[in-house]
């Protein structure tokens, strides 16, 4: 199974657009995609694939409950479908109070357990409940979208994945992301007493600058792998917001004409997920 999260601590840089598209990518060869939106914010993947209608309902069984060991029902009764027949768990409100809800739920556990030394393994719940709903003999793929901040979100989200696909801006604005993502990644390994794979990191907005070709040359001699580069497609992502879904489905639906270099990028999405496939092995199913 391939499970990565894809993740940047910069906000801005494509972050959810290019989880969702790589989702797709990966539906397009036959692969189970499971989806899950951590990210508590308006205008996450779940808005984006149109799955979010009861994000605000408060007594509505979500991510959180079966986190916290409350759930309301079955973990399938959270999936939704979406585009290409890719599943999603979709981000729900209760997620902004998930740091508060873990640390009332540790406080409980260890002051009930009969063990004076348990510390209840807040990071690792999203790894139990995927565990104990047998998502690894479900599913093909998993790709986990947490907001841009550290925290119980992108933590449990690695806990559970093992791996990063990073986005990342190549600019002076950028340049900060790029010399600090060794530390990122050794810091998010000390955090959760884990190894964690960097599957991809991936430009994206990019103008072919010659400043952009120095940040990426950087990025590629620190030891990361740049399998692909996306250019600036500001129109096309814009849209896909705006008709709520991926790009594929925007350019074979909502465009009037072909556009070649709109083709291309789709085209380095289904490369970029080729790619990932590749890391671990797994066969594309034609």
């Amino acid at each position: 199974m391939l499970t990565y999260t894809v993740y940047s601590e910069a906000g801005g840089v494509g972050k959810t657009t290019l989880a969702a598209n790589l989702a797709v990518a990966h539906a397009r060869t036959n692969q189970r995609v499971l989806v899950i939106d951590m990210d508590p914010q308006d205008g996450s993947l779940s808005y984006l694939l149109d799955v979010d209608t009861d994000r605000a309902a408060g007594d509505a069984d979500n991510l959180v409950r079966h986190l916290i060991g409350r759930p309301q029902g079955p973990f399938e009764d959270l999936v939704h479908e979406a585009e290409h027949g890719i599943d999603v768990v979709p981000s729900h409100n209760m997620l902004e109070r998930l740091t508060e809800l873990l640390m009332k739920t540790a406080e409980l556990e260890e002051d009930t357990s009969p063990d004076a030394d348990y510390e209840f393994p807040q990071h690792e719940q999203l790894f139990r409940v995927l565990q104990e709903a047998s998502v690894p003999n479900e599913y093909d793929v998993l790709v986990i979208d947490p907001p841009a901040t550290a925290g119980p979100h992108l933590y449990n989200a690695l806990y559970a994945t093992r791996n990063l696909v990073i986005p990342i801006e190549l600019s002076g604005k950028g340049e900060q992301s790029v010399e600090g993502l060794r530390d990122l990644v050794a810091g998010l390994e000390g955090e959760l007493g884990i190894n964690i794979g960097v599957l991809a990191a991936v430009p994206n907005e990019v103008k072919h600058t010659t400043d952009q070709q120095a940040y990426r040359e950087r990025l590629e001699a620190l030891g990361f792998d740049v399998p692909v580069v996306i250019g600036d497609r500001t129109s096309m992502f814009e849209g896909c917001w705006r008709k709520r879904c991926s790009a594929f489905t925007f350019v074979e639906e909502h465009r009037d004409r072909r556009r070649d270099y709109e083709v291309e990028t789709l085209d380095q999405f289904d490369d970029l997920a080729a790619h990932l496939h590749a890391q671990v092995d797994m066969e594309v199913r034609a």
